[in-house]
């Protein structure tokens, strides 16, 4: 009887293990199953979002000479309600720098998505101002986070606009994003700094009594660690990621298809067709390190910029002064790109249509015609 009473007993164990190992396995084919539809519904729902954008972007290239028309007046009108608000109430323009940056930023990503230009969306630039977005929204009295932020900002940021010739160009809403992803966050920042004793004051170190005295001035050491040495080590952090992802990671991908632009393959295709300073440099230590001469021009760039950070902190007439010379440059270089560039552009279109025409079966002489 005994005997008889363990076997049901082991029976029944091995019964209840093999319905608890049935249940595991087909709870996992559920799983599996599960995680084949979102996968599924995952490259669909890409698939309609890229035809969207290519949809949107063609259109918007057929009717290009009215949009450019409507970019001017929205750019001149939002320009001047910039300035406006910059002189009537300057502690709204970080409320305003964020608005722009959560619109502007993700239409920027669907048109470069559509002209395979997505990976510029990698650089610094954009890295600095996600941490710029982050310390004002939630960490806006964090004075060494501020500190970090104003040394990207007035740094490599806004020496961009002048050693890269960022062109205010109203009427190509591409120019003008590219400008104020590099302008406004240096702006923000001279506001807090200068023409926001509130907001400023409010920023101590912790357990520290509150301040009395306006501006106040940290220790040297406690600057140049917080300006320059700690704001080092997040664009090397940066630097290694960017690496990672573009020349590891995506590498392939940029190899199969050309059309793919980074920054490097921008500067260098137009360095190479400039012959200027930058290709030359860039090819010191010959054509295969040139990727490498381009980070290290790069880094040298961003350890000379950061260094400035340090006077113009300290100086409010040198820091005005940084700002109407960003202002200036970037005006000049869009009047210089209306009046030489613009000009050239559109001859090249005028004498590349007779070609297109050609091609679709009309001829040179018929165009004219139709034009008369």
């Amino acid at each position: 009887m005994a005997s008889n009473e363990a076997m049901e007993v082991n029976d029944s164990n091995g019964h209840s293990f093999g319905r608890v190992k049935q249940r595991l396995k087909d709870r996992s084919k559920k799983v599996a199953e599960t995680k084949e539809i979102l996968s599924k519904q995952a490259v669909q729902t890409k698939q309609i979002l890229s035809k969207q954008v290519d949809k949107i972007a063609k259109q918007a290239e057929e009717h290009e000479r009215f949009i450019n028309k409507v970019t001017h007046l929205l750019g001149v009108l939002g320009f001047g309600g910039f300035c406006f608000i910059l002189g009537a109430r300057p502690q709204d323009v970080r409320y305003l720098y964020c608005l722009f940056y959560v619109i502007f930023v993700p239409l920027r990503w669907m048109y470069y998505r559509y002209k395979k230009w997505h990976y510029y969306l990698l650089d610094f630039c954009y890295y600095a101002n996600t941490i710029f977005l982050i310390m004002l929204l939630f960490y806006p009295t964090n004075e060494k986070l501020f500190m970090v932020c104003f040394s990207f900002a007035e740094g490599p940021l806004s020496w961009a606009l002048i050693v890269w010739r960022c062109s205010l160009v109203f009427n190509s809403m591409d120019k003008i994003v590219s400008v104020f992803i590099h302008l406004l966050p240096g702006l923000v920042f001279f506001t807090i700094r200068w023409w926001d004793p509130v907001f400023f004051g409010a920023m101590h170190p912790e357990g520290t009594a509150q301040r009395a005295s306006w501006p106040y001035v940290e220790n040297k050491s406690h600057l140049w660690t917080w300006l320059f040495f700690v704001p080092l080590v997040a664009y090397a952090m940066w630097q290694v990621l960017y690496f990672l992802i573009v020349n590891v990671l995506r590498r392939q991908r940029l190899l199969r298809d050309p059309e793919v632009m980074t920054s490097y393959r921008e500067l260098s295709k137009k360095a190479q067709k400039a012959n200027n300073v930058w290709w030359r440099l860039s090819g010191l230590l010959g054509d295969q390190n040139r990727l490498f001469m381009y980070i290290l021009l790069q880094a040298i760039f961003t350890v000379a910029t950061m260094a400035l950070t340090v006077p113009i902190f300290l100086s409010y007439k040198l820091h005005v002064t940084f700002q109407i010379l960003k202002i200036s440059a970037t005006t000049w270089y869009g009047g210089n790109f209306l009046l030489e560039v613009m000009p050239r552009q559109a001859m090249k279109k005028i004498e590349m249509q007779p070609i297109r025409n050609c091609q679709d079966g009309s001829t040179p002489e018929n165009q004219v015609e139709d034009q008369d």
